[in-house]
């Protein structure tokens, strides 16, 4: 296990067989400013699969997703990482060089252990037209898109999407979270979204942030956690809806 501190702690277990993420205590301010962007926030994903990170722009989303993956520091409280030591984060505003072709820079850069997986994804994601295209042809749906199918032939046990499937159509995305869902049933995923229909239907931790200026600062919801072979439950589903709008 490496080090923690009183403040600011991130501890890691590397080797162990259970996964698992837990934050306690968890307060956090931009340097140099008074306000707290959230305070003494606490909760536990115990499981793999797909979590989400739910609120309005400006409660923290992505500063607890930038303080999981190490790359915040200064924060008080602990984070605890069981069994995870491969991380990854794919935001929506990431770029691809434009020197060459889609298709050719992904063959550069996949290993060839992983390029069958690649050619699965691309159908999957719709993106046959995009591989004889520049990056910068794209459109910003199609950009998310391979940005992500690059992250997926990675090694990885906890990758977190802040808003990766933004400008992408309703249909595409219910697609691709499905077949992420069925293809690595034993990754965490932290999905981090402003779609309450999306989260409640295909998530399971849902860390519904409140603002710092109410206590607790995040609650978790259970979400209805949908695989590709489950029918939904409308009744439950519509009480998660209405159980994160409450908790917002």
């Amino acid at each position: 296990m490496i080090g923690a501190t009183a403040s600011g702690g991130r501890e890691e277990a590397q080797n162990g067989s259970i996964m698992g993420i837990t934050c306690r205590d968890i307060s956090y301010r931009y340097p140099g400013t008074e306000a707290f962007v959230f305070r003494d926030l606490s909760f536990e994903m115990a499981a793999p699969g797909f979590n989400a990170l739910f609120g309005p722009s400006g409660v923290g989303k992505t500063s607890l997703a930038r303080i999981l993956c190490g790359d915040i520091q200064g924060y008080e409280g602990k984070v605890r990482l069981d069994g995870i030591d491969r991380l990854a984060y794919s935001y929506n505003l990431e770029r691809l060089p434009g020197w060459s072709t889609v298709g050719r820079h992904l063959e550069k850069i996949v290993p060839a252990s992983q390029r069958s997986l690649m050619a699965e994804l691309v159908p999957v994601f719709g993106l046959e037209s995009c591989m004889d295209q520049r990056f910068s042809q794209l459109s910003l749906g199609q950009k998310n898109r391979i940005n992500l199918i690059r992250y997926l032939l990675q090694g990885f046990q906890l990758l977190i999407l802040d808003e990766s499937l933004a400008n992408v159509d309703e249909m595409t995305r219910e697609r691709i979270i499905l077949h992420m869902k069925d293809l690595f049933p034993e990754t965490y995923f932290i999905y981090i979204s402003h779609n309450v229909v999306e989260v409640s239907r295909f998530c399971r931790d849902i860390l519904v942030f409140r603002g710092p200026d109410k206590q607790p600062s995040a609650v978790v919801v259970q979400g209805q956690d949908l695989r590709s072979s489950d029918e939904i439950d409308t009744t439950a589903f519509e009480r998660t809806m209405l159980e994160i709008m409450n908790a917002v």
